[in-house]
């Protein structure tokens, strides 16, 4: 690693992944070597999990597979459910997920590195479970948490309504678990693979990343979002609006991006699906609001929108609670993560940078009776 100077190793290289590409010029955003517009268009989630966590696009006969498999570990242990029904009505979903994942690591530890891809895939199958067996057994009704739908978007959302999803809201969800499946050594990928590099288990990486994503600073970005878009009822009251935040330099979330620098690419896609959903449900106000945020940002700032500002009206559109928007992020990302400590492991370096010492000059020690 470079020794060269620069806050939070913005541009400092940390190691070498084969898993994605992030803003390299001509190559965009793709996971292992597929454009996220050809995933996003062509394949479903669990195709795009596949490819993460077993590196190569599954045949026909290896995806049906996996989607059962994926089916067959969504029951819950009773020990965890007991815990679910501990966790207050008040918690943050996202310290349900935390929690989630460090008890089924106790009830199901990881002896060996060998079922470590079995490992992602239960947690993939889980996590929608839990988050929707907590939220509903704290509004006096316990769920079971299995379903016979094939896609995780569509059990997650099954689950959360008790009812199939429309087809469009579903596919919708589908895309934005894979935009949101990867994207190379962002916070909480990171500390996963930090984690990892400790030799420690599969399930403390991954609790690691959670309790990572869960800081509004790389989570939490599309809650924001969704709040600020809700408190103008038009273009013009909302152009006012975020003006006005502007001038107090209040921060806008949802825009520009730490890598990118002209735009986000996964930011048309969901927008795109944000406008399905928006003129399926006839609105008039959410997508305007977007829009004229948009860009005012765009004028004022040359700030883009990246993923989590469009994904907050697209799951507004599909029922989805707003503090819920980070967990469905968690539910995408966890087949990165699990992609990302599985290369560590394959290759592992104890992860320990240096830093650059601004401290006092070296001091005499001075007895305590002598200090005033």
């Amino acid at each position: 690693m470079t020794a060269k100077k620069t806050g939070g190793l913005a541009g400092i290289s940390a190691g070498e992944s084969a898993v994605c590409t992030v803003g390299l010029a001509g190559k965009g955003l793709n996971y292992r070597g597929y454009s996220i517009h050809d995933l996003a268009e062509h394949a479903c989630f669990e195709e795009v999990a596949y490819l993460l966590i077993y590196g190569k696009l599954p045949n026909q006969t290896e995806l049906t597979n996996y989607q059962s498999q994926l089916q067959s570990m969504r029951k819950l242990p009773d020990a965890l459910l007991q815990v679910l029904k501990l966790i207050p009505k008040t918690a943050h979903p996202m310290d349900v997920l935390r929690t989630t994942c460090s008890m089924l690591g106790s009830l199901e530890p990881e002896n060996n590195t060998e079922k470590q891809s079995q490992i992602a895939d239960r947690l993939l199958a889980c996590f929608p479970g839990a988050l929707t067996y907590w939220y509903h057994f704290h509004r006096g009704q316990e769920i079971s948490t299995e379903t016979e739908e094939e896609t995780i978007a569509g059990h997650f959302l099954h689950l959360l309504h008790g009812k199939k999803a429309d087809a469009l809201i579903e596919r919708a969800t589908d895309v934005s678990l894979i935009l949101y499946a990867e994207h190379e050594f962002n916070a909480s990928t990171f500390a996963a693979r930090v984690t990892a590099a400790t030799l420690s288990d599969f399930y403390s990486a991954i609790t690691s990343a959670i309790g990572t994503l869960r800081g509004p600073l790389h989570g939490g970005a599309n809650e924001f979002a969704m709040h600020l878009i809700e408190k103008f009822d038009n273009a013009a009251q909302a152009e006012q609006g975020v003006g006005e935040m502007l001038v107090r330099k209040d921060k806008i979330m949802g825009f520009g991006h730490r890598v990118y620098t002209v735009s986000d690419p996964r930011s048309d896609i969901i927008k795109s699906w944000a406008a399905k959903l928006a003129e399926q449900n006839g609105d008039t106000k959410l997508m305007a609001v977007s829009n004229a945020i948009e860009k005012l940002m765009w004028d004022e700032k040359k700030l883009f929108p990246n993923l989590d500002f469009y994904s907050a009206s697209a799951y507004h559109f599909c029922g989805i609670p707003v503090d819920m928007y980070t967990p469905v992020f968690v539910f995408a990302r966890t087949a990165g993560w699990a992609a990302h400590i599985i290369e560590q492991r394959n290759n592992n370096r104890l992860i320990r940078p240096t830093s650059e010492y601004i401290g006092p000059e070296p001091q005499t020690y001075i007895a305590l009776a002598e200090r005033v």
